[in-house]
């Protein structure tokens, strides 16, 4: 926009030595009016902010200064100023203020700035028509000023989240890697970061996080890459969601929100701590525990996870107590061991059994009474009951080597 204005030195004199006083009432109008100035400004802001005033009103005053004036134009005179509002608008994001509030505080600073220049202007005689003119390139200037330091505003933002994210990225690796206490605080410092009581870990696949994230809370952390402890057999497109407080009321709520999202959900664990609610998952996901509506919540499936807890362990311990069948052909033995499992698991009562595995309770009391063969008198012993019991507390084909027998990892 380019403007023809005759202010007259006269006038751009007098403005020049009541610049001072001008910078000074509009720095009091922004702290009586813009409650996000209230405060900042009784500290070291107050400096930054006058002079950045100073510098705008000298800028203007520079610009008109001349026998015409074109805010497009005229880039060596504006390019300062420019720089100076930009440098503004970073400013004020690193300090946490919104654009809205640095916006109000150009429009206030607008109106007293048009008080005394439309003042001054009048004193020394400018008319009607050159007053218009004056308006008008009062507020194109600081709409540009505004625009630089909502640029400026913009960009801060932009890159402080980027480095912010990469720290939390950072920092949930850490977390489900096990590193120390005191490097856990200081990555969640460099992130800004507030750490939340407990995490529960919860496992998906990779295609599932965008969507199983947006329904979480969003203090929830995420790690799709480099995720340790993984076996050669583990997909790599896997990403570990850190859920911040799923415990107690809130845990239901926040299983219904992974539905249909194949997820695998360890236990609320103090933040730091979080690496064993994330093997714990793992190792869930690994005997491949059955889902509820999409979801597996390890909380409902601690029996089957402490039996797995040593592989090596419990494949001896089935071989030793199915001794008695060890030579009967595979599929007999099979059929005897799913009945054993079934008659453990419902206490005997025949009927039930009939329906767990689909078939006539005459057939369940026909296999009992072989399995009595079987095993003779030490059948109904506590101590063998006891061994069977733990043996078959899963099926035989999640019996797999997940690991080891580290109880932090169950």
């Amino acid at each position: 926009m380019t403007t023809e204005l005759q202010l007259g030195d006269a006038t751009v004199t007098l403005l020049r030595t009541r610049l001072p006083d001008l910078a000074t009432r509009i720095v009091a109008a922004l702290t009586a009016e813009v409650p996000a100035y209230r405060n900042a400004l009784a500290g070291s802001l107050a400096t930054t902010i006058t002079s950045a005033v100073t510098l705008a009103l000298g800028g203007f005053l520079r610009l008109v200064g001349g026998s015409s004036s074109d805010l497009s134009a005229d880039g060596l005179s504006m390019a300062p100023v420019l720089t100076g509002a930009y440098e503004l608008g970073r400013g004020e994001a690193r300090g946490g203020r919104t654009m809205e509030a640095l916006l109000t505080a150009y429009r206030v600073g607008a109106r007293e700035a048009w008080r005394e220049f439309s003042r001054t202007a009048l004193e020394t005689g400018v008319q009607a028509v050159g007053m218009a003119r004056f308006a008008e390139l009062v507020f194109a200037y600081i709409d540009g000023l505004s625009a630089a330091s909502a640029a400026g505003h913009a960009d801060e933002l932009a890159t402080t989240g980027r480095v912010r994210e990469r720290h939390l990225n950072r920092l949930a690796l850490g977390i489900i890697s096990g590193e120390r206490l005191d490097r856990l605080v200081g990555r969640a410092e460099r992130a800004g970061w507030h750490p939340p009581t407990t995490f529960s870990a919860v496992l998906v696949p990779g295609a599932h996080a965008e969507r199983a994230l947006a329904a979480l809370d969003d203090r929830t952390l995420r790690v799709d890459d480099e995720l340790p402890d993984l076996d050669e057999n583990e997909p790599a497109d896997m990403s570990v969601l850190l859920v911040a407080d799923a415990a107690g009321r809130r845990r239901p709520a926040i299983l219904r929100s992974l539905a249909d999202h194949d997820a695998y959900v360890g236990p609320p664990k103090p933040w730091a701590q979080a690496r064993v609610s994330y093997l714990r998952a793992l190792r869930a996901r690994r005997l491949g525990l059955p889902t509820e509506r999409g979801a597996c919540d390890t909380e409902s499936h601690l029996p089957a996870l402490v039996v797995a807890a040593d592989p090596s362990a419990l494949a001896d311990l089935r071989t030793q107590a199915l001794a008695p069948l060890a030579d009967l052909r595979p599929t007999t033995a099979h059929r005897l061991t799913e009945t054993l499992r079934a008659w453990l698991l419902h206490q005997g009562r025949r009927d039930d059994i009939a329906a767990a595995l689909h078939i006539h309770p005459q057939t369940v009391r026909y296999r009992v009474s072989q399995l009595r063969e079987y095993f003779g008198a030490e059948f109904d012993a506590p101590e063998n009951i006891a061994a069977l019991t733990v043996a078959l507390l899963i099926p035989p084909a999640a019996v797999v080597a997940t690991g080891t027998s580290d109880p932090n990892e169950v």
